[in-house]
C-alpha cells in the first residue's frame, strides 16, 4: 500500500576542509534524523567538501568520486541500518576528464535507485561550475523508493519551471534541491533580502504551479576569501504543494530541518487548483527554442 504520508529530513550544516570527516560528520546526521523519525533524508549540495567551484583549480578534481563509492558506500550503509531513504550530493568522477554534479538516490534496502546529474550548470562570479562539471545527460527523472516517488534536482536547476515540471509530470510527489547558495558578502547588504526572497519564492512557485512538496537544503557558514568568498545563508526549508512553508531552519546554525509530508494534500491541491487539467499541451511547442523572435 502506498504510503500517505512521510517524514523528510533536511540535513543543514558548515562544512571544514577534512573531507572524510565531512562525511562522518553528514552519516551522523543521517543517524540521528533516523533516530528523529525521519523516512527521507537528503544532504545538502556536494556535502563532502567546502565549495570549490569558487576558483578554477584543477587540484580540485581529485575531490571526485566514483558512483559507487565511498561516499555511496557509507550513505547507504546508514540507510540500510535504518530502513530510509537517503538523497547525497556528490562530485561525481565517471571517466578520466568527465565530472558531473550528482545526486544519489538511496533506497531502503540500501541499494542504489539512480542518479540524477545536475543539468543546469552555471557560470557566476565564485561560482564557476562549468569549468568542473559536464551538465546532465540523464535527464529530469523521478524516482520509485519505498516512501515514495521523489523528484531530485540540484541547485542552479531550482530558478528553471521546466525542470520541476517534467519531474512532477512524471509523478514525482516531493522534489528535493540540494543547494549551495549564499550571498557575496560586500553585495549582502544591497541585494542580500531581494536575493533570499527570490530564491525561496521560486521553488515556493515550483510547489504551487505542479501541486508537490518542495524541500531544499541548504549549507551554511563563510568559504573562501575572508574578505570576499561566500557566506552561505541556510534556511533550508520543505513547502507544501500550496506553497507554505512548512519548516525552516536557521540562517547559522547546523540543524535538521523535518516536516511530515502528507500526499494527500497533493490531490487536494490539484483538483482545487488544476493547473495540470487546464494546461495547454497542444501550444507549447515553442518552448523548446532558445527565443522566438516575433519581428
Amino acid at each position: 500500500m502506498p504510503n500517505s504520508a512521510v517524514q523528510v529530513a533536511l540535513i543543514q550544516q558548515s562544512v571544514g576542509l577534512d573531507v572524510d570527516a565531512n562525511l562522518d560528520a553528514t552519516v551522523d546526521f543521517v543517524h540521528e534524523a533516523a533516530k528523529r523519525g525521519a523516512q527521507i533524508v537528503c544532504t545538502q549540495e556536494l556535502f563532502r567538501s567546502q565549495y570549490f567551484c569558487q576558483t578554477e583549480d584543477h587540484a580540485r578534481f581529485d575531490l571526485a568520486e566514483a558512483i559507487p563509492g565511498p561516499s555511496t558506500h557509507a550513505l547507504a550503509a546508514a540507510a540500510k541500518e535504518h530502513g530510509i531513504v537517503v538523497i547525497g550530493s556528490l562530485f561525481e568522477r565517471r571517466a578520466p576528464g568527465l565530472y558531473h554534479n550528482t545526486a544519489v538516490i538511496i533506497d531502503a534496502d540500501g541499494s542504489l535507485r539512480g542518479l540524477y546529474r545536475k543539468m543546469h550548470i552555471p557560470d557566476d562570479p565564485l561560482y564557476y561550475e562549468k569549468f568542473y562539471f559536464t551538465p546532465g545527460d540523464l535527464g529530469f527523472r523521478a524516482f520509485d523508493t519505498k516512501f515514495g516517488r521523489i523528484g531530485v534536482l540540484i541547485c542552479w536547476d531550482q530558478w528553471y519551471p521546466e525542470g520541476a515540471r517534467l519531474t512532477a509530470l512524471q509523478g514525482a510527489q516531493i522534489l528535493f534541491y540540494p543547494t549551495a547558495i549564499g550571498w557575496h558578502p560586500k553585495e549582502k547588504a544591497e541585494y542580500g533580502a531581494a536575493q533570499h526572497d527570490a530564491w525561496e519564492t521560486m521553488q515556493r512557485s515550483h510547489a504551487i504551479s505542479n501541486g508537490v512538496f518542495v524541500a531544499a537544503p541548504n549549507r551554511i557558514g563563510h568559504e573562501g576569501d575572508p574578505q570576499s568568498g561566500i557566506e552561505f545563508w541556510g534556511q533550508s526549508f520543505l513547502c507544501d504543494p500550496a506553497g507554505k512553508i512548512m519548516v525552516k531552519g536557521s540562517a547559522d546554525k547546523e540543524e535538521i530541518v523535518m516536516a511530515l509530508c502528507d500526499f494527500g494534500r497533493i490531490d487536494v491541491q490539484r483538483t482545487h487548483w488544476p493547473f495540470l487539467r487546464d494546461r495547454r499541451i497542444d501550444a507549447y511547442g515553442d518552448i523548446t527554442k532558445r527565443y522566438i523572435d516575433s519581428r
